[in-house]
């Protein structure tokens, strides 16, 4: 039976229910329901083949559901498109670093913002664009890519610095509800470090609402307000990091008793 403390609290932002994702007679994604309140820090743990990815490409719309409602601010968005549920205010990133890769810093985020503006003016006028590099400017110090860093082009950033930079790229299309799929991956201790706290400071000074698949278990514990855990595409256990931890069928699944 799923541990669940925080459910159906009645201030969701998004829900799923029976959500399932088939490949043929493989069940990637197994009659979940989930609920995230808002402001929540989330993270999704499991071992390899869980399903993890699988429902964050449902939720974004790069997969679509085999059955099930995924409720976005009280609208089902599981036939929506994934450039329709950016537009609703959910953004992403993902395992591999997705930039631009012949564009500065600065450019890949101003891009993203560009994204955002309709301007009516087909001669774009010089007020509107400075409010778009203003925006760009401000994300690129959310994400601790300072002055010097933001005319470097994305591949000759450190890794940990592009992983930011997505991030960077997320945050610049407003999003309400951000998910963050191994934001660490391939990091130093160091740049884990950074991440973590980077994570934790967008939900607080952008009054975010986040999900993250992470396979760091330290960043986990520190960052999450709510670990729910897949297991062969259910939930198997949903609660605060400290019951999660001592939770014996989640030691068998992932932890491997340790």
């Amino acid at each position: 039976m799923v541990t669940n403390t925080k459910t159906g609290t009645g201030d969701e932002l998004l829900k799923a229910r029976g959500l399932v994702k088939s490949f043929g007679a493989l069940f990637a994604v197994n009659k979940v329901d989930f609920d995230l309140p808002r402001y929540e820090i989330r993270a999704i743990i499991g071992p390899n083949g869980a399903g993890k990815t699988t429902f964050f490409n449902l939720l974004t719309g790069h997969l679509t559901a085999t059955e099930g409602q995924i409720l976005f601010r009280g609208e089902d968005i599981k036939q929506l498109s994934a450039a329709q549920i950016s537009h609703r205010g959910i953004a992403r990133s993902f395992q591999v670093v997705n930039i631009f890769p012949n564009f500065s810093a600065f450019e890949n985020i101003r891009i993203a913002v560009q994204s955002r503006n309709r301007f009516h003016n087909p001669f774009i006028n010089i007020w509107s664009m400075e409010k778009v590099n203003e925006k760009a400017r401000s994300i690129l110090e959310l994400v601790g890519l300072e002055e010097k860093k933001s005319s470097i082009k994305g591949p000759n950033l450190s890794h940990g610095d592009q992983r930011h930079l997505e991030i960077g790229i997320a945050l610049a299309t407003d999003p309400v509800l951000l998910l963050l799929d191994e934001p660490t991956s391939g990091m130093s201790p160091g740049e884990t470090a950074e991440t973590a706290k980077l994570i934790k400071k967008i939900a607080r000074e952008e009054g975010l609402t986040i999900i993250i698949v992470e396979h760091d278990m330290n960043v986990v514990m520190e960052v999450a307000d709510t670990i729910t855990v897949f297991n062969q595409g259910m939930i198997i256990a949903e609660g605060p990091p400290n019951e999660i931890r001592d939770n014996e069928e989640v030691k068998r699944a992932y932890l491997k008793g340790g």
